[in-house]
Formats: C-alpha cells, sequence, structure tokens
C-alpha cells in the first residue's frame, strides 16, 4: 500500500469513526461485513471520492430517525458512486450537493483531495456485478 492510499483510508476511517457510521457496536458481524464493504469500496474506487459519497450520504441520513448506519448507509454511499459513475458516462459533470467549505466543516479534513478526485479520476463503467460483500450482506 501506497502513502497516498494509506492516507486516503486514514481519512476515510476518521469519517466513519467520528459519526459511528459502523453501526452497532455489539453486532460484531454487521461490524465485519461493514469494513469488508469498506475495503471493496476503496480497492475500487478513488478514496476522494468515496469520502464524497460518504458525506452525502451522511447529510441525507441526517433527516432519517434512526440514522441510517452500517452497512446499509455503506449501500447507499456506493450507490452514489453508481450514480456518478452514469453521470461520467453521458459525459455530464458529476454533481454534488456541498461545497468543498461544507464538507471541511462536516469532516474536519482538507476538501482538496476529495474535490481534486472529481476531476482527476476516471470511474470505470459501472457493473452489474456486487461488490464480493455486498453477496454477503444480502444473503444474511
Amino acid at each position: 500500500m501506497t502513502l497516498e492510499q494509506r492516507i486516503g483510508h486514514q481519512r476515510v476511517r476518521h469519517i466513519v469513526d467520528s459519526y459511528s457510521l459502523v453501526g452497532h457496536q455489539h453486532d460484531n458481524d454487521e461490524a465485519i461485513r461493514f469494513e469488508n464493504y469498506l475495503q471493496d469500496l476503496l480497492s475500487g474506487y478513488h478514496h476522494g471520492l468515496v469520502e464524497l459519497a460518504l458525506v452525502e450520504t451522511l447529510i441525507k441520513s441526517w433527516l432519517t430517525i434512526p440514522m441510517e448506519k452500517g452497512v446499509a448507509f455503506l449501500t447507499t454511499a456506493h450507490s452514489k458512486l453508481k450514480a456518478w459513475q452514469q453521470e461520467q458516462l453521458q459525459q455530464r459533470p458529476i454533481t454534488v450537493s456541498l461545497t468543498s467549505a461544507q464538507f471541511s466543516q462536516i469532516t474536519g479534513l482538507d476538501a482538496t483531495v476529495a474535490f481534486d478526485a472529481l476531476e482527476q479520476t476516471e470511474l470505470s463503467e459501472p457493473s452489474d456485478q456486487p461488490l464480493p460483500t455486498q453477496v454477503t450482506a444480502e444473503s444474511t
């Protein structure tokens, strides 16, 4: 793992830990599925895009009581990433609902990394194949 990847993973971990996104701490199976799914997302997408998807999902989840967490939260964030892939395939600019200042206020992180990923990352064509952890999560 490169230094950039380690830093990216730490930034994502900061967001996850700051908002307790793993879900119920006493449900070890859920926590394991969450961690595996998160690793799959980080393997399949630039960490900056994962950060943006997590924060966009977090903003929408604030309106729901109780707030969605765990694998369900990541599934929603993953849907956002797939929607961005569709936008890019249709040669439309990827749109986000927050500014870089808002991102920084919510996460406490420098927004440059995340927002630069929007411009620099070529998203691959979305696949109908689920990530390995989605198969596991859906079968339980």
